[in-house]
Parts: C-alpha cells; sequence; structure tokens
C-alpha cells in the first residue's frame, strides 16, 4: 500500500503562512504606520514606540519579500530609503482595524 501524499498548490495558503509573513510583534504597527503614506526609515522607526532599529530593518526585509511594502533607494548622502505599502499591503488594513476593534472590545 501506498500513501497518497498530498503535494499543496502555490495557491493554498494555510493560516500558518500568513502568520509567518503578518504574524509578528512589530508587522501589524509597521503595516498601520504606513498606511498613512510613504515614510522614510526613520519616520517608521519613529512612529512605533519600543522597537528598535534591528528589529524594524528586520521586519521591513521580511514584508519586502513578501510583497507586502515597497522600498525606494535614494541616491544622496547618506543614502536616502523610503518604504511604502503595495497593492497588496493595502489589501491587509480591513483585517488589521478589524482585528484592532476586536482588541478594544475583548483584549482590555
Amino acid at each position: 500500500m501506498s500513501k497518497n501524499k498530498t503535494i499543496p498548490s502555490q495557491k493554498t495558503c494555510s493560516l500558518k503562512d500568513v502568520l509567518d509573513i503578518i504574524g509578528g510583534k512589530w508587522a501589524m504597527p509597521i503595516i498601520y504606520n504606513l498606511s498613512k503614506g510613504k515614510m522614510r526609515f526613520k519616520e517608521v522607526e519613529r512612529s512605533i514606540e519600543g522597537i528598535n532599529t534591528r528589529m524594524l530593518v528586520k521586519e521591513l526585509k521580511n514584508m519586502e519579500a513578501n510583497g507586502i511594502i515597497t522600498r525606494k533607494v535614494f541616491a544622496t548622502v547618506p543614502p536616502t530609503v523610503e518604504y511604502a505599502l503595495t497593492v497588496k499591503g493595502k489589501k491587509l488594513l480591513p483585517s488589521i482595524h478589524s482585528l484592532y476593534k476586536w482588541g478594544q472590545e475583548f483584549a482590555v
């Protein structure tokens, strides 16, 4: 008897996959702040209380790799970097807003 292994298609997405993309402690605050418009690195860093530079860099790289944000580098001295939400990232906003409302009601 052989075991049939189900190979998930690329269109199949589990909750674990979603949480790998936006489940970090800092991902939702970053997405929320970028929903206001394009921001430079230091602006993002200042807008999120308690995040350190190393963690912000890690989260931004993860979100860029997953197509949630774009990163644009300007050839200035020192280099200027600007972040913005992609269309994919903007589609997360209603879900984040719903989670925020749930938190206000039940996590207080």
